[in-house]
C-alpha cells in the first residue's frame, strides 16, 4: 500500500511536469507579428529616419531569437511582443525623422547658396590670378551650380541623399574658398585725372 501511494504521487507529479513541458510551444504567432512590424518599419524607412528606435527594436528581435534558440519560449514570447511594439514605434517616428532631415537640408542649401555667392564674388576679384586654375575652377563651378539644383530636386524624394550631396558641395566650396584666399587680389584700376 505504501508503494502504491508513492507511485500515485509520482504519477501526479510527472503528469503536471509533462503538462507544463507540453504547453511550452514556440511563440510562432508573436514572432510572425514582430516580423511583419519589422518589415513595415523597413518599408517606411525607419532604418534611415528613425535609426535609434529601429536599432532598439532590432536589439529586442535579436534577444527574442536568442531566447528561441535556448528554447525559452515563454520569455521569447514577451520579447517578441515588445519587439513588435518597438518596430511600430520606429515606423511611427519616420515622418518626424524625415521632416528633421528635410529641415536640416533646407538650412544647408540656404547656407551653401550664400557661400557660393560670396565665393563667386571673391573669384571675380582674383580672376587674373586664377588663370592657371581656370579650367578646374570652371568645372567645379559648374558642379556646384548643378549640385545645388540637384539637391533642391532631391529634398522631397531622398532627403538623406540630398544631405550627403550638400556635404560634398560644402567641401568643394570650402576648397575653393581657401584657394582663393591664398591668391593675390589685383589692384583696383584708378582713373587718371583728365587734363584741363
Amino acid at each position: 500500500m505504501k508503494h502504491l501511494k508513492y507511485a500515485v504521487s509520482l504519477l501526479v507529479v510527472l503528469s503536471f511536469a509533462f503538462m507544463f513541458v507540453g504547453c511550452a510551444t514556440p511563440p510562432d504567432a508573436e514572432k510572425a507579428a514582430a516580423k511583419a512590424a519589422a518589415d513595415a518599419a523597413v518599408a517606411a524607412g525607419a532604418e534611415k529616419y528613425a535609426a535609434n528606435d529601429f536599432g532598439a527594436a532590432k536589439s529586442l528581435w535579436d534577444k527574442a531569437e536568442s531566447l528561441m534558440n535556448e528554447k525559452k519560449y515563454k520569455e521569447a514570447k514577451q520579447v517578441y511582443i515588445d519587439a513588435k511594439a518597438a518596430f511600430e514605434k520606429a515606423k511611427g517616428a519616420v515622418e518626424a525623422g524625415k521632416k528633421a532631415v528635410v529641415d536640416e537640408v533646407n538650412a544647408a542649401v540656404s547656407s551653401l547658396e550664400d557661400s557660393w555667392k560670396n565665393l563667386e564674388a571673391n573669384a571675380k576679384k582674383v580672376e587674373k590670378s586664377l588663370k592657371d586654375k581656370k579650367d578646374e575652377w570652371s568645372a567645379d563651378a559648374k558642379t556646384i551650380e548643378e549640385g545645388l539644383k540637384a539637391v533642391k530636386d532631391m529634398i522631397a524624394s531622398d532627403p538623406i541623399g540630398a544631405k550627403t550631396k550638400t556635404a560634398e558641395l560644402k567641401a568643394l566650396i570650402e576648397k575653393w574658398d581657401a584657394a582663393i584666399k591664398e591668391l593675390p587680389v589685383a589692384p583696383a584700376k584708378t582713373e587718371k585725372p583728365k587734363k584741363k
